[in-house]
């Protein structure tokens, strides 16, 4: 796990850009940092810089200095670049080995350079796990930008007259940018006030753009040209799923550091837990973050449940007070991020670090098992998918319920009307907060399968390619490696997620959701697991606005209507901001997102005049 930056220009930068490019991923690497930068011929140079890759290590396998990055092949001539782990890659490399190839480390980073060396770009069908990589080949003068086919790791990048730039987050490439390209976009504004976060591939910055899940660039050197490819497309793959399972969780235990288990109160974690106690690491110390006198406190039933296996458990508790905390969140959220579970998996993350660096998580379970409520809710209106559209009502409205959302609805398309299921503001409350901007978009999710396949399938797949890779796992990685903890996903293997797609769709969606699992954990139907009413991530949030943030409410308005350039209304903001403090409690987590905005955009237009 790391943070990875770097360029590759036609103009000379000043030797500040790659340091403070280097700066902004250090987090994500505490272990070592190393950049190599070169002239316009590529030859070593640190004065006439014109091309650099950037690397900041957290040190997981072999965690000697010669398994540091930026790593070059033999010749000096492929150099590689990456944050992620790839697992399960031993019997390719002896293939490598019999080929002639020479390992000097026992780094999965070395495996990579060798495989590519070996296979090109089709190297990528042999990895398995979750990656961000570049891969600099100056021999062919090539460069890729290569994201894992789940989306667990980011890629950030700007591309302009020639020129290409990559970082792992968006406040790692800004000082690459130009001066006058580094304007907020209006669009992703609205995009972010749509869906709490800005979908890929937009960022905040119109001239900076996140690469898609599955997705790589190919940019020539000689050209300056860049094309994007989607190189994976799950195939439906029959297999036993729980022998899948059990290897999948298997080979994310490999590591040359502590190894830990985020464990909830939910189904997901919980079967990670006994799977894991039935390959022999019962020992292995789990995490729960704990809410202290809230119903949403999932300490004391995940204590148990470890007990009941054997498993050493830690209650992490989440603090009441987060006002001193707040500002280094959002920045390590990187760009306006308005999930609220962000801040005790901040917390959570933080406290185990302190005792593991690597730790295993349940992400992945209800997009792949049909495991939320909006799915059921929103097939209910299934029907409206054989019905041509109704005419498209946007009335403004502040409150954003009953009927004009109702109307909203039925004036967008079935899929795009599941956007509203999990939603920041309604279409009607974005015209009311924005009355001189007039949005072209209902949703900026990217559309999913189609519902004549299956309308629950289309649902997934739209959740595939943006609810999960730009919300969840944005959130679980931005998290995580703020404090240098390697985060990994067994049920977001791509070899167990082809298994799912070849079940029998009554096998792999249950009433209630997961009854698959009972195969794989018996102690978790005998706690009542599966039927136990499912329960959110969800912090004390009124008591946080009420008390804790309310400081941050004055002015809101003013203060977002100047960071926009007059785009949100300053009276509006200020309107839903009384609304809610005279009871209207159910908008808790907009007036959170109006928070968030507010200070993300204050940082980032800082670090934007800064750079």
């Amino acid at each position: 796990m790391c943070g990875i930056a770097g360029f590759f220009g036609l103009r000379t930068i000043d030797p500040l850009v790659p340091r403070r490019m280097l700066a902004q991923v250090r987090r994500r690497g505490p272990d070592a940092q190393h950049a190599v930068t070169w002239d316009a011929r590529f030859q070593p140079n640190d004065d006439a810089i014109v091309n650099a890759l950037l690397h900041a290590r957290l040190s997981i396998i072999d965690p000697r200095p010669e398994a540091d990055q930026p790593m070059a092949n033999d010749r000096g001539d492929v150099w590689i670049c990456y944050n992620g782990e790839v697992y399960d890659w031993q019997s390719d490399a002896e293939e490598l080995r019999a080929q002639g190839a020479v390992f000097h480390t026992r780094s999965d980073t070395e495996f990579i350079l060798r495989a590519y060396e070996a296979w090109g770009i089709d190297c990528l069908s042999r990895l398995r796990g979750m990656f961000a990589l570049v891969i600099a080949d100056l021999r062919r003068q090539k460069v890729f930008l290569i994201r894992d086919r789940m989306g667990l790791k980011p890629l950030i990048y700007y591309h302009r007259e020639g020129e290409l730039a990559f970082a792992s987050t968006v406040r790692g490439i800004l000082p690459y940018v130009p001066a006058n390209l580094r304007q907020f976009s209006t669009e992703s504004i609205d995009a972010y006030l749509a869906h709490r976060y800005i979908p890929a591939p937009r960022t905040l910055f119109s001239h900076v753009s996140r690469l898609e899940n599955g997705h790589y660039l190919d940019f020539d050197l000689a050209t300056r040209e860049l094309s994007k490819h989607c190189y994976w497309h799950p195939q439906a793959r029959q297999g036993n799923w729980l022998a899948t399972l059990d290897h999948a969780i298997k080979i994310r235990t490999v590591a040359d550091r502590p190894l830990g288990l985020f464990l909830s109160s939910g189904i997901d974690s919980s079967v990670l837990a006994c799977r894991l106690a039935v390959q022999g690491f019962q020992n292995l110390h789990s995490f729960t973050a704990a809410f202290r006198g809230s119903s949403m406190d999932e300490g004391p039933e995940a204590k148990a449940f470890a007990g009941q296996i054997g498993m050493p458990n830690h209650e992490v508790e989440i603090p009441q007070q987060i006002a001193g905390d707040f500002a280094q969140i959002v920045a390590d959220m990187d760009e306006p991020f308005a999930d609220p579970s962000c801040f005790p998996t901040w917390y959570l993350a933080r406290e185990t670090e302190r005792q593991v660096k690597v730790v295993l998580g349940g992400d992945g379970g209800d997009e792949l098992l049909g495991g939320y409520k909006r799915y059921g809710k929103h097939l209910r209106s299934a029907w409206r998918t054989r019905l041509p559209l109704a005419p498209r009502f946007l009335r403004p409205s502040l409150d954003g319920k009953g009927l004009s959302k109702f109307a909203t609805e039925l004036g967008m398309g079935w899929i795009d009307a599941y956007s509203l299921r999990f939603s920041g503001f309604t279409p009607n409350q974005r015209a009311y907060l924005q009355p001189g901007y007039r949005s072209q978009h209902f949703t900026y999710w990217r559309p999913g399968g189609s519902v004549q396949t299956s309308p629950l399938l289309a649902l997934l797949d739209v959740d595939l390619q943006n609810y999960l890779p730009e919300y969840v796992l944005r959130k679980a990685d931005l998290c995580t490696m703020a404090h240098g903890l390697e985060l990994r996903a067994p049920l977001l293997d791509h070899e167990w997620y082809q298994n799912l797609l070849a079940l029998p769709a009554a096998q792999r969606f249950t009433s209630p959701a997961k009854l698959l699992f009972r195969e794989a954990c018996p102690p978790c139907e005998a706690s009542g697991l599966f039927t136990r009413k499912k329960r959110g991530f969800n912090p004390p949030l009124q008591q946080w606005l009420q008390q804790d943030l309310a400081e941050r409410l004055p002015n809101l308005g003013g203060r977002i209507a100047a960071l926009t350039a007059q785009q949100l209304d300053a009276g509006a903001v200020d309107a839903m901001v009384r609304h809610y403090v005279r009871g209207a409690q159910h908008m808790a987590e907009q007036i959170l997102q109006l928070l968030i905005l507010d200070e993300s955009l204050r940082q980032l237009k800082v670090l934007a005049g800064e750079t």
